[in-house]
């Protein structure tokens, strides 16, 4: 097998026709890998994308998967990469961005809103909104993929990186909508609020929207326990979210974001300590059988 890449979270293997996605234990925050190693991860993501991608078939929502085995192996159908800008008559390539669906305030849309680079009544807000206040309408965002840090984007950006027209957007929105209308039911019969999520598509040889990579899980999705939630506002919880906070909470977020918009040398990021690296363990497993309803 030919290793072409090697990301945060997997390596990626040339089959000639098709790709392996091999999914590790490794994890990153803020665009930096963590130099930890999380028992179990690479697993969970593999199984919880993989019965996203089963959810997505039965929807007849087109998507890349071929075969799960291995517990953390992926075979997929093969999309030609474009890093830089694709053309709006190309076909049956990765589209080189990532696509955001929010459904409450929280992440870095909060840290727009509070530095006022995001305004709220344009959000339909006429009060400026707490963390985890429900969006008055789902909010539709576009970042970049292939920089060195993600890139929020407005459309005409979006669409020349993308190489994507009107239409190709609204389809791709679409698809989302969909998709996370299963997400959002499945995750409330379980005891749970999808708050927000990433997912990536390709455009194949009609160009038609294609799912790809990996969604639905704790490092694209952002989780919260349902009860806590309704019964006094409180966010417990459920998603990759819990290590950003850790790393909140120890300053290096502000740190790091300080260097970069003063373009100095980014701080190396600390390990996570044994007791947040079991929590951390613990959660990926957890979150597994709460999102799908299976036994880990």
């Amino acid at each position: 097998m030919n290793l072409i890449r090697k990301g945060k979270v997997k390596e990626v293997y040339d089959l000639g026709e098709n790709l392996l996605f091999i999914f590790t234990d490794q994890i990153s925050v803020f665009d930096k890998v963590i130099p930890s190693l999380v028992p179990d991860k690479g697993e969970s993501l593999a199984r919880t994308s993989t019965y996203w991608f089963e959810q997505a078939s039965r929807l007849q929502i087109p998507n890349h998967l071929l075969e799960f085995r291995n517990k953390r192996e992926m075979v997929v159908k093969k999309f030609e990469i474009i890093e830089g800008r694709a053309s709006s008559d190309k076909r049956n390539y990765l589209v080189p961005l990532e696509f955001i669906m929010r459904y409450y305030v929280a992440g870095s849309l909060l840290d727009r809103i509070e530095k006022g680079k995001t305004k709220y009544q344009d959000l339909g807000f006429k009060n400026p909104p707490k963390h985890g206040d429900r969006l008055p309408e789902p909010l539709f965002e576009m970042t970049t993929k292939f920089e060195k840090t993600d890139r929020l984007l407005d459309i005409s950006e979006a669409k020349t990186i993308g190489g994507l027209e009107d239409e190709d957007v609204i389809s791709i929105k679409e698809t989302i909508l969909k998709m996370d209308g299963e997400i959002n039911s499945q995750a409330l019969s379980r005891g749970l609020i999808h708050a927000d999520g990433k997912k990536e598509f390709a455009l194949d040889t009609d160009r038609k929207p294609v799912l790809v990579d990996t969604f639905g899980t704790a490092d694209e999705d952002r989780f919260w326990e349902k009860e806590e939630h309704e019964r006094s506002g409180t966010l417990v919880e459920r998603s990759k979210e819990f290590v950003r906070q850790y790393y909140r909470g120890i300053g290096y977020h502000q740190r790091l974001y300080d260097a970069r918009n003063n373009n100095e040398e980014e701080p190396p990021i600390p390990p996570l300590p044994e007791k947040v690296l079991s929590e951390t363990s613990k959660l990926y497993r957890d979150l597994y059988q709460r999102i799908t309803g299976q036994n880990w």
